[in-house]
């Protein structure tokens, strides 16, 4: 099968449009949490999001709400543990997230519901409906916007992007989507503004190329598109003009 045949089908251009938006607005989110040394709290938050999420469904509310909540509280409850024993952040913030995510399958069981567990956990970005599409596209234009211009609240926007990215890569492998983009641009530039067009040119190429190989191979989309991540970060970390291995020799 050839792997330009893909783009004659209407839901695979859906996938690319949707999921070039999602992984754009990770990419800028990802720059700042790796200039900043937040890499494992992006991958802290897209965890602890889960129960907040199912608590949010199941009352009816808006889920983004509930992921904001849990975020905040996986943040707080860390800096707490952290601060009244002799755990080191780290440990505090495995320890705290990964209770959080469990919290988040036991309730997912228990809560009657239509979501089906996969595709919170996988992203089903193939499948991403009409109705969806308003909502992608606005809060990830929101996401970006206020990160360029106020240049913080990054809980807040973190939590919001880990919504918007369950629907293309889901909860297990959004993590690489929120910290490879900017690590791979940092090894390109110091220069901010340059981060930022390097990790989102990289995610939405990613995208493109994940989403043409797993149509023709027949392989998950999301894994697909988070492995071209991680080849342009290893191309990057060997030939990166400016922190390359090649480069520092």
């Amino acid at each position: 099968m050839s792997m330009f045949e893909a783009w004659q089908y209407e839901f695979m251009r859906d996938a690319l449009w949707m999921g070039s938006l999602i992984a754009a607005m990770c990419a800028v989110l990802s720059c700042f949490l790796v200039l900043r040394g937040w890499a494992l709290m992006g991958d802290a938050v897209s965890h602890a999001v889960l129960p907040g999420i199912v608590i949010a469904y199941w009352c009816g509310g808006p889920l983004f709400l509930g992921a904001m909540v849990a975020g905040f509280f996986c943040a707080v409850g860390s800096g707490w543990v952290k601060r009244v024993s002799r755990i080191k952040e780290d440990t505090a913030m495995g320890v705290v997230f990964t209770g959080l995510f469990a919290m988040g399958l036991v309730l997912f069981h228990k809560v009657p519901s239509d979501l089906h567990l996969d595709h919170i956990l996988f992203g089903h970005i193939l499948g991403i409906v009409e109705k969806d599409k308003p909502s992608i596209v606005v809060i990830s234009l929101l996401v970006m916007g206020l990160l360029w211009i106020k240049r913080r609240d990054l809980l807040f926007l973190l939590s919001v992007a880990i919504v918007v990215a369950l629907k293309s890569v889901g909860l297990v492998l959004v993590t690489a989507m929120l910290i490879t983009p900017g690590a791979t641009a940092f090894l390109w530039t110091d220069r901010f503004d340059r981060m930022l067009g390097v990790a989102v040119m990289t995610a939405v190429l990613s995208t493109l190329i994940g989403l043409t190989v797993s149509f023709a191979w027949d392989a998950s989309s999301s894994a697909c598109m988070v492995l071209c991540q991680s080849g342009f970060f290893l191309l990057s970390w060997c030939f990166g003009p400016k922190h390359g291995l090649l480069r520092g020799r």
